[in-house]
């Protein structure tokens, strides 16, 4: 099935971005595989701080997600991983959505866009990093046409990661 995919907007995040994801991804699914519960407003306000440095110093970051309508459904991008384990230095791409946005298409299409953007931004190849039970997480890869490259065993834990590659 071919479906049109659905309009989305990616922006440098705002301060104001960092309540929007606060209350966004503040739902025990969304937060399944990072970590398993909320996050404080004060992670986000760290976090969106540091994305407009990555897009100030490097071109990418993480970029505040839009629908069409202008409303904040999530952010998707790309960072350095700077872990001292798995894929240490490579430019790893990522996303999350609210839960009400799961299903609709938009991780995929926003990660398109990334992966234009980081194109653009002289970057030759990322890696996605994601827990090997995370399915919605892994159909997207696959629809980005990533490939496993490596597996992992996340320090402190029994949870298996997939580290996925692909060349731009």
């Amino acid at each position: 099935m071919n479906r049109v995919p659905p309009v989305v907007r990616l922006r440098v995040p705002t301060d104001e971005d960092a309540v929007a994801w606060h209350r966004v991804f503040d739902h025990p699914e969304v937060m399944e595989f990072h970590g398993g519960r909320s996050a404080g407003l004060s992670v986000y306000e760290e976090l969106t701080a540091r994305q407009r440095r990555h897009d100030a110093e490097r071109g990418f970051c993480l970029w505040t997600m839009l629908d069409g309508s202008g409303r904040v459904i999530g952010f998707t991008g790309a960072q350095p991983w700077e872990r001292e384990w798995g894929p240490t230095g490579a430019i790893e791409i990522g996303w999350r959505l609210g839960r009400e946005h799961w299903g609709r298409g938009y991780a995929t299409a926003a990660a398109r866009t990334t992966l234009e953007r980081v194109r653009d931004a002289g970057v030759p190849e990322v890696v996605a990093m994601v827990l090997a039970d995370n399915a919605r997480s892994v159909a997207v890869i696959r629809r980005l046409g990533m490939r496993l490259a490596d597996v992992f065993t996340v320090p402190g834990t029994e949870r298996e990661a997939h580290c996925y590659r692909l060349d731009l």
